[in-house]
């Protein structure tokens, strides 16, 4: 079972050793194990339980240079192996505070002086300890990295603005999801666990998880929070972090705390102060989205007393290599729809600290910041309404998927493979599974995820295994019918799929015309012979194929004309033309696939883009693997990859993303009736068990060619 305190030999066997608090102690002495030391650990580890020692230099600068930016890394080392070690580590952001613990100490202190994160040289265990202990009162409020997403509209901040609002609307996300999961016994025992084997050795915090198992009830969520105990190190590190699964099991905890919130939310404007030490560019990053929004991934701590908040700053003489950062917030109640705050003091195992708390993705936007005489950055800040910002539809529409349906893991699995991590994804559909009875219906919907989810990662192999786990589910449970289908995940994107218990859907009668009807024209509010179709339900727009105008138009619900999309550039042949248009797709970055009947192709439209790119039947009409002939249907896959009905070649033909050529699906085999030959296909659809569907149009028949799971 691990420990907290780490020797020099676990280094090799445990070189991703993680620790569940932000800060770790390094100490490098030739004797780090004598019997003093030892007893030093143990005061030590009371204050910051991960402890790991060295005996040798270049092991331990490779240690630490292998650690994260998000670490905090306190380091004691010896006079002698301190001067060859301190200069290459010194400029390191996770190092925050050195300690050189000798037997010279007038000869040590002239070369610590060139080191302004060297706070003291002593010569007595007793008096290192203290030392540490004192300044890591001040530390732990002023060094604890600052978690946040930002949402940008300036496409200067030197990063793509899709990815970084991206993340801004999942942080969202993932914290309402998490908040409507209920918890289990498994996962309390889990959390229990895991801070048992973290806290071996430490008596301390052994002792305070036993008063916790003990004493903890929800009204007391706010003295245990506030307490200096594994409850506050663990949990902050989780959300600063972004430890997910920690943040998981911590989901129940982080609710009482909402709810206690909630409870005591302030009733009147407040104006709160945050200090914190800044590189330059964490406080560069901000500078470049003045008037922009940010999120705060952890609970947010702060002071309605400026002059508190101001201390803990330290000496504005004392000169470090951080810059010294005041937030300051205002924060207004009787905004609708923000997440909640409260001044905390009453209910705070600190009452004299004034403390104001906002809950986790608390949203604020950044009015401005500047730098006052004492070389102060004062950071000026606005809490915001929840949906104030230009992605609030999309933000709003992403909730309400979850608010409609009940919550449980796959929903969180389903969140975070939207957020591409897939392995947490993985890990949440198979704890699922391991929770479910025998025969409960979800399983359907979960190995369904887990062989889509295999085969996006290019794990073929194991997205059959989990198929064919589905097709065994079935024929052992045949009255078990799919009760959750996600669409976001869907092969195509645009199955509707009726359940057992809809069979007799019936729809009215008359329809309501929501693109055209105003005759056969080329103008925005008409259209000509339109053919393909696609609905996107997000952005509540119908795509259509206007094959006699030679272009795609997208028609939002409600208005009284379209867009034009792709083409609309008079028919030709032209990278900015289309000749035909039959059939189309739509992706989930809202790129359109076209397959072009008369020019032979099949052409990929980016959203916004003047011109599309070709992606199959790059060679002009004919039969080769590099040629089409009348494409109609066309449907892509997770990976970019082209499926497409070859009308006239009988075929249907796959063009990996970036190809030159295609390969044969299925067909290709002549015209013909046989069950393994087309006449004239059209229309192509995939299944949920990923079964391929074709309407073979002279032959007046849809056929089906299922999956081969030999």
């Amino acid at each position: 079972m691990a420990t907290g305190v780490l020797s020099n030999d676990d280094f090799y066997t445990n070189i991703d050793d993680k620790s569940l608090e932000i800060f770790s102690l390094i100490w490098l002495d030739a004797n780090v194990d004598v019997k003093g030391t030892r007893e030093t650990e143990v005061k030590l580890r009371s204050i910051i339980n991960h402890i790991k020692k060295f005996q040798d230099v270049k092991q331990c600068q490779h240690y630490i240079e292998q650690t994260s930016q998000k670490d905090r890394l306190v380091i004691i080392v010896s006079g002698r192996l301190g001067q060859e070690i301190v200069p290459y580590i010194h400029q390191l952001r996770q190092v925050i505070s050195i300690y050189v613990y000798c037997m010279d100490k007038k000869n040590n202190e002239q070369w610590a002086l060139k080191f302004t994160k060297v706070k003291s040289v002593v010569v007595d265990l007793d008096e290192l300890v203290c030392q540490i202990t004192a300044d890591h009162k001040i530390q732990k409020k002023v060094e604890e990295p600052l978690s946040i997403n930002i949402f940008t509209t300036n496409v200067d901040a030197g990063k793509s603005t899709t990815g970084v609002n991206g993340q801004f609307v999942f942080s969202q996300i993932l914290v309402d999801c998490l908040l409507r999961l209920k918890s289990t016994e498994i996962d309390k025992n889990e959390l229990i666990n895991l801070c048992q084997s973290e806290y071996e050795g430490n008596y301390t915090e052994l002792s305070n998880l036993r008063e916790f198992q003990q004493d903890y009830s929800p009204n007391k969520v706010l003295l245990w929070y506030t307490k200096e105990t594994f409850f506050y190190k663990t949990l902050n590190a989780a959300l600063r972090t972004q430890n997910i699964h920690m943040i998981f099991l911590f989901r129940s905890l982080i609710c009482d705390l909402y709810h206690q919130l909630q409870e005591y939310q302030s009733k009147e404007f407040v104006r709160v102060y945050r200090c914190q030490l800044m590189s330059n560019d964490e406080l560069h990053s901000l500078q470049q989205n003045i008037g922009q929004f940010i999120s705060v991934n952890s609970f947010f701590s702060t002071s309605d007393e400026r002059r508190t908040a101001l201390f803990l700053l330290g000496d504005m003489s004392t000169q470090i290599d951080l810059k010294r950062v005041l937030f300051e917030i205002d924060a207004d109640p009787n905004i609708v729809n923000t997440k909640p705050f409260a001044n905390i003091s009453k209910h705070s195992y600190f009452p004299d600290e004034s403390e104001v708390l906002f809950m986790i993705g608390s949203i604020f936007r950044l009015n401005n910041i500047d730098r006052n005489d004492d070389q102060i950055w004062t950071i000026k800040m606005t809490l915001c309404n929840d949906d104030e910002h230009d992605l609030k539809q999309v933000l709003m529409h992403m909730k309400q998927q979850i608010e409609n349906e009940e919550t449980n893991l796959r929903t969180l699995g389903n969140v975070l493979w939207e957020m591409g991590k897939f392995d947490l994804a993985e890990k949440y559909f198979t704890r699922s599974l391991k929770q479910l009875p025998s025969n409960d219906s979800l399983h359907i919907s979960l190995y369904e995820d887990l062989g889509k989810l295999a085969s996006q990662r290019g794990d073929y192999d194991m997205s059959m295994k989990w198929r064919k786990k589905l097709l065994t589910f079935k024929e052992e449970n045949p009255l078990a019918i799919n009760v959750s289908v996600n669409k976001t995940n869907d092969f195509i994107g645009q199955s509707f799929i009726v359940n057992h218990n809809n069979i007799n859907t019936k729809w009215k009668q008359y329809g309501i015309t929501v693109a055209g009807g105003n005759g056969q024209g080329n103008q925005l509010n008409q259209l000509s012979y339109p053919e393909g179709i696609y609905v996107d339900d997000d952005h509540q727009t119908v795509y259509i194929a206007d094959c006699g105008n030679d272009r795609i138009v997208g028609w939002t619900y409600g208005t009284k004309s379209g867009q034009v999309v792709a083409g609309g550039n008079g028919q030709g042949n032209h990278l900015n033309q289309l000749n035909c248009p039959s059939y189309i797709f739509v992706d989930e970055d809202y790129s359109v696939y076209v397959s072009e009947r008369d020019n032979h192709r099949v052409m990929k439209w980016m959203k916004g883009a003047k011109e599309g790119i070709v992606v199959a039947g790059k060679k002009g009409e004919g039969n080769r693997l590099t040629q089409l002939s009348g494409p109609q249907g066309v449907i892509v896959d997770h990976l970019g990859n082209v499926y497409v009905a070859d009308g006239d070649n009988d075929r249907i033909m796959r063009w990996c993303e970036g190809s030159c050529e295609g390969s044969f699906v299925v067909g290709g085999n002549g015209e013909g009736k046989q069950s393994n030959q087309f006449d004239g296909p059209t229309g192509l659809s995939v299944d949920a068990q990923g079964n391929l569907y074709v309407a073979d149009y002279h032959n007046h028949r849809i056929q089906k060619f299922e999956i081969d799971l030999d």
